[in-house]
Order: C-alpha cells, then sequence, then structure tokens
C-alpha cells in the first residue's frame, strides 16, 4: 500500500470509535502499513519536519519500503506478517488504564 493509497481505503475500514475530529489515529493493518489519520505531525530522529502531503498516510512498518517512512507496498512482496493487535496486554497500558478510572467510592 503507498501513501497515497491510504487515502482510497474505504470508509467500512475506519474504526468504529474515531477520537474527535483533528485528532490523529493510527490503525495498523493486518500483515501491512500503520494507517495515519488527522492532523499530525511527522519528524525524523533530530527533529526535523516529514512533510506527508496529506492528512492520511500508510507508514511502513515491514521495514523492506523503498520510500521510508512511507509505505510502498513492499510488505506484499516481502512476506511480512503482523497483527492488526497486540497478542497480549502491554503492562504499562494496564496501569494507565487504572490510574485514569474515576474513583469510585
Amino acid at each position: 500500500m503507498s501513501s497515497a493509497a491510504a487515502d482510497d481505503l474505504p470508509d467500512a475500514d475506519l474504526p468504529a470509535d474515531l477520537p474527535a475530529e483533528g485528532a490523529a489515529t493510527i490503525t495498523p493493518y493486518r500483515d501491512g502499513p500503520l494507517i495515519v489519520r488527522g492532523d499530525f505531525r511527522l519528524v525524523d530522529q533530530d527533529g526535523a519536519e516529514i512533510d506527508p502531503g496529506r492528512k492520511t498516510v500508510a507508514l511502513c512498518r515491514c521495514g523492506k519500503s523503498g520510500i521510508k517512512p512511507f509505505c510502498d507496498g513492499s510488505h506484499k512482496r516481502s512476506g511480512f506478517s503482523a497483527p492488526s493487535a497486540p497478542s497480549r496486554p502491554r503492562p504499562a497500558a494496564a496501569i494507565l488504564r487504572q490510574a485514569r478510572r474515576p474513583d469510585t467510592d
């Protein structure tokens, strides 16, 4: 999937609980890229801004793209395989969820 193709994804693929308008949403696609939608800022490790040229981009997560950090569809040819969600929750995520819960006492 190329970054240009990210704008062509069907709305049916959008998560039902998207955040408020303008907030960025990152969706890992099964065996594919990370789709970033909304308002975001993309910078390199030195803090230099990378112009994505659009509000929806596909970022490579297979490491094979010729246009990194953007996806060029190389994951399909390389046999890249990854789930859309983690196989087990991250311990830090549970701690953060617990901290955000309002006290009910």
